[in-house]
């Protein structure tokens, strides 16, 4: 079971347009969807497209449009009424696959129903495989809620803890290592802008075009607490450090129609292989697989294992001096 945490989920529209993006004008869509939404909750659906077995917890009242959405896909979830409705983000998606999005903040989430939902999530996770921590935090969640909820995990259930992955960014990414070890996620997905943030070391545009330097990079996170670092450089595919090797990965180029739910695509490949027990190397291709078929697909569709072709991604061992184990 992969137990998945979306604190800031929302009902995704997507307007696919004829052309190219014109501010100031009115355009007509080729098309438009929605979709009950949030990374952990993409995370999820994912997984359940694969046939793996996933929950997802998040806050929202049972008639709120994104629970509703859950309910009718079947996908299985636990909602915590908050009495407030679910915040909508908008994407916009051009022919050449460029995206646009605007989201929303969120509700206000106040001290109780913050305490409500990291219990729900504890209670949830005792014997599961994974716990994801995913997405922005909604107005009044402090930016150390995932860093406190990872420590709250791994006291209260001890061995019966699942491994953590946290995909985030900015404060709530900061956070998770500016404590002790005991914050530290097991995986941390970051993208190359994210990555460069986080250590304080290059540019996202440096990352992308050297893997080698975005390996070297993701280095930095090992030595705070972290056993793996699996980094999204877009079309430039993926790199993955552990303790026992780094590489990376690329992916034949695909006719990209929304780039919305890549990166999450990509941390469920990865949770997947890593479920069944996959070498690291290998955990990195199927991501790199998932990430691609997902890009391929229109507006929010998240792509099925069947959908990808992790045979035709192209790994590479890269040298990096790694440092040793940190004990948490």
């Amino acid at each position: 079971m992969i137990i998945t945490l979306t604190a800031n989920p929302s009902l995704d529209r997507t307007v696919e347009l004829t052309g190219p993006l014109s501010r100031g004008s009115v355009q007509r869509a080729a098309s438009a969807s929605q979709q009950a939404a949030g990374k952990g909750v993409n995370v999820s659906r994912a997984l359940a497209a694969s046939g793996a077995e996933s929950l997802a917890v998040l806050p929202g009242d049972p008639e709120d449009p994104v629970v509703a959405g859950l309910r009718q896909a079947g996908l299985a979830h636990m909602a915590l009424p908050i009495g407030q409705p679910l915040r909508s983000n908008i994407t916009l998606t051009e022919p050449d696959g460029t995206t646009t999005k605007v989201n929303e903040p969120g509700p206000l989430l106040n001290r109780q129903q913050q305490d409500r939902l990291a219990d729900a999530v504890v209670a949830q996770c005792s014997g599961a495989a994974w716990l994801v921590l995913a997405g922005s935090l909604p107005p009044g969640v402090p930016g150390d809620f995932y860093a406190t909820l990872t420590a709250k995990v791994r006291t209260e259930l001890g061995v019966a803890a699942p491994r953590i992955a946290v995909d985030t960014s900015g404060e709530p990414l900061r956070q998770v290592y500016a404590a002790s070890f005991e914050s530290a996620p097991d995986l941390v997905k970051p993208n190359a802008e994210e990555l460069a943030e986080l250590a304080g070391l290059h540019s996202e545009a440096e990352l992308e075009a050297s893997p080698e330097l975005a390996a070297a990079t993701a280095e930095v996170l090992l030595d705070r607490g972290t056993e793996a670092v699996l980094a999204t450089l877009g079309a430039k595919g993926a790199v993955l450090v552990t303790r026992d090797g780094a590489w990376s990965a690329v992916h034949p180029p695909v006719a990209a129609r929304s780039t919305v739910g890549a990166g999450d695509s990509s941390l469920a490949g990865y949770l997947l292989a890593a479920t069944r027990g996959d070498a690291p190397a290998d955990c990195l291709r199927q991501a790199v697989a998932h990430g691609a078929a997902a890009a391929s697909l229109p507006g929010t569709t998240l792509p099925s294992l069947e959908q990808t072709k992790p045979g035709s991604v192209v790994v590479t061992a890269l040298a990096v001096q790694l440092p040793p184990a940190a004990s948490r």
